[in-house]
């Protein structure tokens, strides 16, 4: 009786479990590099939103001859943060405001990279846009 009638090519068990061993252990090398990625995008939406905030600044400035430290009377509504159910990930506080000059900053409110620090960018009236705090 010839029994290689009978017999089916296929990957044992053990080769299955050998490969998806391998792939885990690949996906986790690639992991941790992509944290850093992941941060830098969410840093453009605090960069995003304190250009808008600038823009009505100025607008404010331009027609009551100060700046405003209240962002309700610039006109600018904060998106609902994370923490709340929205989508948004930074929060948008004026630090101070006068005649002459404003400084926006924009707080993050998750910590992406899980470093124990939250990120921190600011804007000033001469559209200076700098990291104050990194995650």
């Amino acid at each position: 009786m010839n029994t290689n009638k009978y017999r089916v090519n296929a990957f044992t068990l053990f080769e299955i479990l050998i490969t998806f061993a391998l792939i885990g252990i690949m996906f986790m090398l690639v992991l941790p590099n992509q944290a850093s990625n992941v941060a830098k995008a969410k840093a453009l939406e605090a960069q995003s939103m304190l250009n808008h905030v600038y823009m009505l600044e100025k607008n404010h400035f331009y027609m009551y001859s100060k700046y405003s430290s209240n962002l309700e009377d610039v006109g600018f509504e904060q998106a609902l943060l994370v923490t709340e159910g929205g989508s948004a990930n930074y929060k948008i506080v004026v630090e101070n405001a006068s005649t002459s000059s404003f400084t926006l900053k924009a707080e993050s409110v998750v910590d992406f990279d899980a470093d124990g620090q939250l990120n921190v960018w600011q804007i000033d009236q001469n559209k200076i846009l700098k990291e104050t705090v990194k995650d």
